[in-house]
């Protein structure tokens, strides 16, 4: 999922909005002379899925889309540098997405929800071309939540196309329970809430800690993170938490696959930990 950092609360969160908004502007892919800018690789990740096709972890940056192999380097899936804000995987071979199109292509500058069905290679529009910027993306309960960056609305479709305005709220980060359609937690500029009406409103966890991102990915297993790369994991709902690991740098996305697979991206790389968050091995180098 793709993560926008608000204005929150305390000072990392502060600083941490101000280099991800700045990183919404693109970078020209050819010089002021026309020679072609170089490849700036894998930066500024926004999000991050996995493939269950194949088990493949992506990363949607800045700069394109890429393949995050076991070993070796990123793979950038095709040779499009299209600015990737929201991004979730809805199944085998099949991804949602939202953002800003390649510098050197035609179009509206936000992208609303597009969709592929072959692993990134082709990307369709299918709403909201020119009106919303989806930061933030879940495909739960055959329903897709997204967070526009635009309006600062929760909005949820059942079809992809027609969209149900929820609540007004200033967030960094949602995810949607795996059993419930209607209970989410967010990260907020008030710390951590949670939803138990879909998204129309919202009301603070607070004995929850700082987190600026949340995935949850089983029934029994939420998973939040703290602006300086502490992993905490809740087993009611997000009412509680307790901290695992930790990893080094300001994260800037996180997937949980899983009770154990996390992986993490942050300024300069991803880490990936095999134990429900409590360690992390380097799993790709940022460019």
């Amino acid at each position: 999922m793709a993560r926008w950092m608000p204005a929150m609360r305390k000072g990392a969160l502060l600083a941490t909005s101000g280099m991800v908004l700045a990183a919404c502007s693109q970078t020209p892919v050819t010089s002021p002379s026309g020679q072609p800018v170089a490849d700036p690789g894998l930066v500024h990740v926004h999000g991050l899925g996995i493939d269950p096709a194949d088990g493949i972890l992506y990363a949607a940056s800045h700069y394109g889309l890429f393949r995050i192999p076991a070993t070796g380097r990123p793979e950038r899936v095709t040779e499009s540098r299209q600015d990737t804000m929201g991004f979730t995987v809805v199944g085998s071979r099949h991804f949602l997405g939202s953002g800003h199109p390649d510098p050197a292509q035609n179009g509206p500058d936000h992208l609303g929800l597009i969709e592929s069905t072959d692993a990134g290679q082709n990307w369709r529009s299918l709403s909201l071309s020119g009106a919303a910027d989806f930061h933030a993306l879940e495909a739960k309960h055959n329903q897709v939540y997204g967070y526009d960056s635009q309006t600062r609305r929760l909005l949820v479709s059942t079809d992809r196309q027609n969209w149900n305005s929820r609540a007004s709220v200033a967030l960094a980060d949602f995810a949607v329970s795996p059993i419930d359609p209607n209970t989410l937690l967010a990260t907020t500029e008030r710390g951590l809430a949670l939803s138990t009406d879909g998204g129309r409103t919202f009301k603070p966890v607070s004995s929850a800690p700082d987190l600026l991102l949340v995935d949850w990915p089983t029934v029994t297993v939420a998973l939040g993170i703290t602006p300086d790369g502490s992993v905490h994991t809740s087993q009611d709902a997000g009412v509680t938490w307790s901290q695992q690991g930790k990893v080094p740098g300001e994260p800037r996305a996180v997937i949980a696959n899983g009770s154990g697979e996390v992986h993490v991206a942050t300024e300069t790389a991803i880490h990936s930990s095999r134990d429900g968050g409590r360690t992390f091995s380097v799993r790709a180098q940022l460019s």
